[in-house]
């Protein structure tokens, strides 16, 4: 079940992400499309862009740490058997969660100084744009309790302790070109 809302939620965050995309690719393009043709510009064009790029990295962090698609190193984890890679990924997950709650405290706090604040050009109150660290906390913070249960009930196997994923690209491939001296 609560695999259903985690997809559910991110399917959600996933559009989300594009309207973002989309909004800011017409209001970019839009704005040096006027520059240069009218001499004029949209002035809400640069801040409403650099709102909406903070918060899909947010959001989009949301759908990698649901997809374990963060940059990662197994080279220590590796090495370990099956349950050295379980107490790493318990000690992972909670490090995880304990920074989620810094980040949220710490959100949260940046809201509560600036939500009287109005931004230059927008006025819109500068409180939502420090939300995002606190929807990030929200919402990540049960895709790793999910894990942390998963893992604590047996449900992981060791072929899946590690919460990265294998790169398309691996610096040492083998090129089959020979060296040259």
């Amino acid at each position: 079940m609560i695999d259903k809302f985690i997809s559910g939620y991110c399917r959600l965050i996933g559009y989300l992400i594009a309207a973002a995309l989309l909004v800011m690719v017409v209001l970019v393009f839009g704005n040096v499309v006027m520059r240069y043709a009218f001499n004029s510009g949209f002035t809400v064009s640069e801040e409403l862009s650099r709102w909406l790029f903070v918060w899909l990295t947010f959001l989009g962090a949301v759908v990698a740490l649901r997809d374990n698609a963060h940059l990662g190193t197994d080279m220590l984890v590796g090495k370990l058997g099956p349950l050295g890679r379980r107490i790493c990924m318990g000690l992972s997950l909670a490090l995880m969660l304990y920074c989620l709650w810094l980040l949220f405290r710490g959100s949260l706090e940046q809201f509560k100084l600036n939500v009287g604040s109005d931004s230059p050009v927008m006025e819109a109150s500068m409180g939502w744009f420090y939300a995002c660290g606190m929807a990030f906390s929200a919402l990540g913070a049960p895709i790793l309790l999910q894990d942390l249960y998963k893992l604590l009930s047996g449900q992981i196997d060791d072929d899946h302790l590690m919460l990265i994923q294998e790169s398309e690209e691996s610096p040492h491939a083998d090129t089959g070109s020979s060296k040259t001296h």
